[in-house]
């Protein structure tokens, strides 16, 4: 198996173990020696596996020190979907696509109509990936008047899953996002995709 895939399905399998209580917040995790020795793999993907359950805030601590299981993240409240992200960001794919049959009836467009496209990562304060927001419009993004928003729930992918630190096919909040002009002519739509371990949805009422 390549060395990228198994050390995917360690850090899979390490939240699994994680999530069945076998390692608990704050508690260290075996060196990686002692792991690799466990699974009959190289150090060096034990590692790989340590540094990308890091990245996405299953696991604390330095490199060449002991991890640890961190402890799960703050809950926030969503009660503006279009209000823009306070903290810091990083945009991972802004691959054009064709318009899928709901991107077309969400945005009024014939099916395999080139959309522009981005996938934005939102990072908490301690750099710990809090949601994801995949947008898609036509032309240039143009200012917007209104907007819209549905809730429901999604089971992630695996591209989801992995950004976000979570077993694949657990599932998520997906709010459905879009944004109209000032004669409700849609100009742009977005899944914004929240791990439900870490948010609660507050609706206010309309008047």
């Amino acid at each position: 198996m390549p060395e990228l895939a198994r050390h995917r399905r360690i850090a899979a399998d390490i939240r699994r173990r994680i999530a069945a209580g076998e390692w608990r917040p704050g508690e260290s995790l075996p060196s990686r020696a002692e792991l690799a020795a466990e699974l009959g793999v190289h150090p060096q993907t034990v590692r790989l596996a340590y540094v990308l359950l890091r990245r996405t805030g299953v696991l604390e601590g330095e490199e060449r020190k002991a991890v640890y299981v961190a402890h799960p993240p703050a809950m926030r409240t969503l009660t503006d979907a279009d209000a823009p992200w306070p903290f810091s960001s990083e945009t991972t794919d802004t691959r054009p696509r064709p318009a899928t049959e709901e991107l077309a009836e969400r945005l009024g467009v014939r099916v395999g109509t080139s959309l522009r496209h981005e996938t934005v990562e939102c990072l908490d304060p301690g750099g710990r990936s809090a949601m994801l927001v995949s947008s898609w419009w036509r032309g240039q993004r143009r200012p917007h008047a209104s907007y819209m928003a549905e809730v429901g729930a999604v089971e992630l992918t695996e591209e989801q899953a992995h950004a976000l630190g979570l077993l694949v096919d657990a599932v998520a909040f997906r709010v459905v996002r879009t944004r109209f002009d000032e004669h409700r002519r849609p100009l742009e739509t977005a899944d914004l995709i929240l791990p439900m371990d870490r948010w609660l949805i507050r609706l206010a009422p309309t008047r």
